[in-house]
């Protein structure tokens, strides 16, 4: 079969108009690389793809072929036949009362002509949440500073940061991503470069809230995170450092001297997570081990086989799995915590948490779904008029074909951990749900392609997750948007992510409060743009020339844009431009819940990251400018309130 073929069967795009305007045609020999890189993908006879019963009124699937009458379909999970019956018309009419979930369903004609098919039973939408308006205070975790913290914002200055956000009239607190990164590299500190997307981050954990942990197991440990705090910037290496020396000796505490009521807790979390928990902790003790990524390990640790990783608890290395394990808990414990503090101070959100759009290849979830993530293949973008060489941004995304095989249990799993404590989820790069571009390794960004996903059902896996835990799912839709895509994402539940600095017409005019649409999130800026006193005061501008970067504008484009601001502001009324003013009129948008960064209201000039830096900027490592106990009185409170009053006012049932 020849590579066009192939790529056809893959749904790999190998030609494809970018955002220049220039045919791009993928390298004869990057297209071979990306399609060896990819699983076999099935090629149905009776359905055109994975098979969404969206379980409302009178489901019906339209078969793409029916064979010999009478088509006879069954469908089974976790072993059992759920539901079955024949079809004499090329279409089946569900029964009611098919459970949500992951199936898989089988198809067999009068000639015996058979296949199996991946089926997701989900709900019509999403969880849709039940207010009306409201508004939530964005908080990079890691920047904060506290009076007893060891040198990162941690899950008890969480907790204060939910006080803090019900103190100012806010709904919720949203979060960078909490995704587990590497140990042993503290300093590679991009929270969207994560080891894996189902476990946490164990530097954000409280040491000193571990019931068994003692200040005299490690006796210099108050005057270590004293220096800690100071500064500007967190110190990863010697606060990672310190926080897994505490975490050791919390946990030989455990060991020795904890309740029975404590370790049945831990045992009940261990069987909850099973068995995602135990191999994680394995892959974690195996990394410790072997040097070099998990591919260049000896031949039996290169795959996740149960009989191995059982034996692996069993044996020698028992204490260090349990000890992984024991970690986990204590960070799910603490942020657990965080959730509970929101619903018992009557917030309607509660958390807002990020899902980065990738993993690194040699971590554990690329390790443990060696079908369903590509690692040779890095998720990046095409060309464009900023980056007109391409992106490549080094993560490993999920593929089409893997996630069939496995009736997108991966994808669920994902959602599920990152949805498990949160009111509010936002899909980093949601465009992927439909298409990725991918780089193969070894070969510049420019020379990628496009490559299809199955769209309906990772949005029925969306939706199903998404009810079954209450959450809110934001998808980033920012960029170019395929037509049609965010009609087809609304109709499924997913809301908008829609930032103020990009919502601007061809002439530059800032649009009006009727442009944003009701199920979305709205927003001044993100993590990876100017604070609104970095735009204000062309900080963003001055700070991107002295690293040699193109701004993107010029000075006089920037005082054009704030005099555009000022037009809008003007037409709806509102008569100065500080930051409360801007607030005031995101406020006034139909767009259900507004995101303020606490950037913003402490007047920050640099922003958290710069895209296209890595060591020449401070990229997550900075820290707010007042510690936590102080930041209420920095804030304008009585400004902030009377901008958001609308949102306080239209609270829902």
């Amino acid at each position: 079969m020849d590579l066009l073929a192939q790529a056809q069967i893959k749904g790999v795009q190998s030609e494809f108009v970018d955002a220049l305007g220039k045919l791009r045609i993928t390298d004869p020999v990057a297209l071979k690389s990306i399609l060896d890189s990819l699983p076999e993908k099935r090629v149905y006879r009776f359905v055109s793809g994975p098979v969404v019963v969206r379980a409302l009124g009178n489901p019906r699937t339209e078969l793409a072929a029916i064979g010999a009458v009478p088509l006879k379909w069954k469908v089974t999970g976790s072993g059992n036949v759920i539901a079955q019956g024949e079809t004499r018309e090329p279409v089946i009419a569900w029964p009611a009362g098919l459970p949500l979930g992951y199936h898989r369903l089988t198809l067999t004609d009068a000639a015996g002509a058979t296949e199996e098919v991946p089926m997701i039973v989900a709900p019509e939408r999403a969880f849709g949440g039940d207010f009306d308006r409201g508004w939530l205070l964005a908080v990079q975790l890691y920047s904060v500073r506290s009076d007893r913290n060891w040198g990162i914002g941690d899950f008890t200055d969480l907790a204060g940061l939910v006080r803090l956000a019900k103190q100012l009239g806010a709904d919720g607190v949203g979060l960078n991503p909490l995704h587990v990164l590497f140990d042993n590299h503290p300093g590679d500190c991009s929270p969207y470069s994560p080891n894996s997307r189902l476990f946490l981050n164990p530097l954000y954990i409280d040491v000193e809230a571990i019931p068994e942990f003692s200040a005299d197991l490690v006796p210099a440990a108050a005057v270590t995170a004293a220096r800690l705090r100071a500064g500007d910037r967190v110190p990863y290496v010697e606060m990672a450092a310190l926080k897994w020396l505490g975490l050791r000796a919390a946990f030989d505490g455990f060991v020795k001297s904890a309740s029975a009521v404590r370790r049945n807790q831990f045992d009940a979390f261990r069987a909850d997570r099973a068995p995602l928990l135990s191999r994680f902790a394995c892959f974690e003790v195996l990394r410790h081990r072997f040097t070099g990524p998990w591919w260049e390990w000896p031949p039996e640790w290169q795959q996740p086989e149960a009989a191995k990783c059982a034996g692996l608890r069993n044996g020698r290395d028992k204490h260090d799995v349990e000890f992984v394990e024991f970690v986990q808990w204590t960070a799910d414990s603490q942020l657990s915590a965080a959730k509970e503090l929101a619903s018992q101070l009557g917030m309607r959100v509660g958390l807002y948490l990020d899902v980065a759009v990738g993993v690194q290849s040699n971590g554990f979830d690329a390790w443990n779904e060696q079908t369903a993530i590509s690692r040779h293949l890095a998720v990046g973008a095409p060309p464009d008029v900023l980056n007109t060489v391409g992106q490549d941004w080094g993560l490993a995304g999920f593929n089409a074909g893997g996630l069939e095989a496995q009736s997108f249990v991966p994808f669920a799993d994902m959602l599920a951990a990152s949805m498990r404590h949160a009111g509010a989820i936002r899909i980093d790069h949601v465009l992927g749900l439909k298409r990725l571009y991918l780089v193969p390794r070894g070969f510049k960004p420019d020379n990628g392609a496009y490559v299809q996903m199955p769209f309906e059902a990772l949005l029925g896996a969306i939706a199903r997750e998404s009810a079954a835990h209450k959450c809110i799912v934001i998808g980033e839709d920012l960029g170019t948007v395929p037509e049609g895509f965010r009609e087809i994402m609304q109709d499924f539940g997913i809301w908008s992510y829609l930032v103020m600095m990009f919502e601007r017409d061809d002439a530059g005019h800032f649009r009006d409060i009727d442009h944003y649409r009701p199920n979305a999130l709205v927003t001044l800026n993100t993590h990876d743009l100017c604070t609104y006193a970095g735009w204000r005061s062309f900080g963003d501008l001055k700070m991107k020339r002295s690293l040699g970067l193109d701004p993107g504008e010029n000075d006089q484009a920037r005082w054009d844009a704030l005099g555009l601001l000022d037009e809008i502001l003007r037409q709806n009324g509102i008569g100065a431009n500080d930051l409360y003013s801007v607030l005031a009129f995101l406020s006034r948008t139909p767009s259900r819940l507004l995101a303020v960064s606490l950037e913003d209201l402490l007047g920050v000039i640099d922003q958290p990251n710069i895209p296209g830096t890595i060591d020449e900027h401070p990229n997550w490592r900075q820290r707010l400018p007042v510690a936590l106990d102080k930041i209420a009185a920095k804030v304008d409170l009585k400004a902030l309130k009377a901008a958001t009053r609308e949102r306080s006012l239209t609270r829902g049932s």
